[in-house]
Formats: C-alpha cells, sequence, structure tokens
C-alpha cells in the first residue's frame, strides 16, 4: 500500500514511517523539515503550504494517508492562532485528500489533551481542555467529523504520553535525572498511567490501516499500552537497566511544599525551574483509558515494559544529549 505519512520527521512519525517501510509499505514522509529516515522517499512542505500539499498528494497519489503532523508543544499562551498548524493545516491536508482519489483510508492524530489530564470523557465528542493545545486538537476533532474525513475511511487517534527511543529533550533529562539519582518519588500509591510505548504505539497505528473499513470508520481510538504502567515501577525499571542509584521516596507533603517553591521562582522569572505546582499535579493524577477497542482492533502491543525499557536505555546511551 503506498502510505504517505505527515509529521514523518517527529517522534512518532518517524517510528511509523520505519515501521511501515518495514512491513512492505511504500511510504513517503511529508514534514516541513527533512525525515530521518535515509531509506523513506521524502518530500519537504509545511501544512499551511495548501498549493504544496496538493502538489506533493497529485504527484504521489497516496491510497492511505496518516496524518501525525503538528504542533504539539503546550508553550503558546496567547491565540489559538499559534497552533494554525493544527487547523488551517488539517483544513488544507482535508482539501488534498478530497483532491485526491486514490485516497481510500485516513488516520487522523488528536490528542489525549481534548480533555484535561484525568477526565474521563463520556463520548468521543465530550471535551474539556485546559490548554490552548488541547483546544485546537478538538478543532481538528471537530474539522475531521465535519468533512467526514474528506470522504473516505477514517479514524481518529489520541496518543497519550509516547516514551521509548527518540523521544524529546525534555524526557531525556528525566532519565538523566534519574541516571544521576536526582529523580524522586512522591508517596508510596503506584499512580497507574495509560503511557504508550512508541513500539506499541506505531504498531497500533499500522493495524489501523489495514484493519476492515466496517471496525473503524468514524471511531475514534486512544494508542497506548495496555495494561496501564505503575509511574513507579516504570521509573525503577529505568534505575536498574541505567545501573543507577536507587529512587528515593518524598511524602506528598513535602513535594506540595517544594512545588510552592517552585512556582515562586517561576513567577519572578526561572521558568526553566524543574518542579512546580503544574507539574506535580501531572505526577500524582492517575489517568487510565479504556483500550478495549483498540485492542479489539489492533490486537496486543506486541512489547512489554520491560522490553520497551531495554530499548529506550540502550538509545539513551547511544544519543542522548549531555
Amino acid at each position: 500500500m503506498r502510505v504517505l505519512v505527515t509529521g514523518a520527521a517527529g517522534f512518532i512519525g518517524s517510528a511509523l514511517t520505519s515501521h511501515l517501510a518495514g512491513q512492505g509499505h511504500t511510504v513517503l514522509g511529508l514534514d516541513r523539515r527533512p525525515p530521518a529516515n535515509a531509506g523513506v522517499e521524502s518530500v519537504v512542505c509545511d501544512l499551511l503550504d495548501a498549493g504544496g500539499l496538493a502538489a506533493a498528494f497529485s504527484r504521489w497519489r497516496p491510497e492511505a494517508v496518516a496524518h501525525l503532523g503538528a504542533r504539539i508543544d503546550l508553550d503558546e499562551k496567547r491565540d489559538l492562532a499559534g497552533y494554525a498548524a493544527n487547523i488551517d493545516g488539517v483544513r488544507n491536508v482535508l482539501q488534498a485528500i478530497r483532491a485526491t482519489p486514490a485516497v481510500g483510508r485516513t488516520i487522523f492524530t488528536s490528542s489525549q489533551l481534548v480533555c484535561r489530564v484525568g477526565y474521563v470523557p463520556q463520548s468521543d465528542t465530550d471535551y474539556a481542555p485546559t490548554t490552548l493545545y488541547g483546544e485546537s486538537k478538538v478543532l481538528t476533532e471537530k474539522l475531521v467529523r465535519e468533512s467526514d474525513g474528506a470522504g473516505t475511511t477514517w479514524c481518529l487517534v489520541r496518543p497519550t504520553t509516547v516514551w521509548g527511543p527518540g523521544m524529546s529533550a525534555h524526557y531525556q533529562r528525566f532519565i538523566r535525572m534519574i541516571e544521576r539519582g536526582r529523580y524522586f518519588h512522591i508517596g508510596r500509591r503506584p499512580l497507574l498511567k495509560s503511557y504508550g510505548y512508541v513500539g506499541n504505539v506505531v504498531h497500533q497505528y499500522a493495524r489501523l490501516l489495514t484493519a476492515p473499513a466496517d471496525v473503524i470508520r468514524g471511531k475514534t481510538f486512544y494508542l497506548a499500552d495496555d495494561p496501564p504502567l505503575s509511574l513507579r515501577a516504570w521509573a525503577d525499571g529505568i534505575q536498574r537497566a541505567l545501573g543507577a542509584p536507587p529512587i528515593r521516596t518524598i511524602p506528598e507533603g513535602l513535594a506540595h511544599i517544594l512545588a510552592r517553591c517552585g512556582d515562586l521562582m517561576n513567577g519572578v522569572g526561572f521558568d526553566r525551574f524543574p518542579f512546580n505546582s503544574f507539574r506535580l499535579n501531572n505526577v500524582l493524577t492517575e489517568y487510565r483509558f479504556d483500550l478495549s477497542e483498540t485492542a479489539r482492533v489492533c490486537g496486543p502491543p506486541p512489547y512489554t515494559a520491560e522490553a520497551g525499557i531495554a530499548e529506550l536505555v540502550a538509545w539513551f546511551r547511544r544519543h542522548a544529549t549531555q
């Protein structure tokens, strides 16, 4: 199958293009940066360049599209215009799909942050975003539904926190803190989270691209590991794989005091101070999504947490920034 992957230079996108090529699909990677996979045909194009997108689709005539391209940080504080790639860019992709009769299957990538962390939506259109990024992804979903996926067999996916080789510098710092004995557990709770190892997530994308049309059409799937990870056990697993000092535990009460100190530091201009109430809330809030439909369509995730940790640590030792 001829598959076009937008956002192909990103963390998940680069892993997905490699995975699909390894399965025998013909893959075109599209990104505003040159994709990292030298063996995959690529085109440099911004999602906001409607003409460039149309030309790439017309030339390549993909049979399926996995749309991952987006602005994914949470830094924008002013207005939604900063997330134009997630709104106008989606409009441009939908327009290009509609003009390309060869496209029969599309996967559109949204985010778990269409709802606040810890909120359990009652339906696919029950939204509760707390960030501009989350709001932009709500609009992504609405545009896809309003256009009926530009007339194709389509589904929406909401990856959760994705981890593994290639993860961002932010998460590399988390591993570096474990390696140096600077990370600490907060309280004794296991803190269960529906994180997703990147190998499991790209497996789920690939299965959705080839699943029978009637089992995916118009549906929304969370992409994550199943069962959920314990944050405590996951960090301890990374610590053991690194051969790092055992992770210490501090009481939750002390963590709240430290977080308030971090809030004060941030308030006087030290924006990069690593611990504050926002981060503490994210650590302490459990989130577990119902992955039964994902499992029914995609099967069980191929990687265990232990296997994923081993690959992550091996990659970290080779490539992580110091």
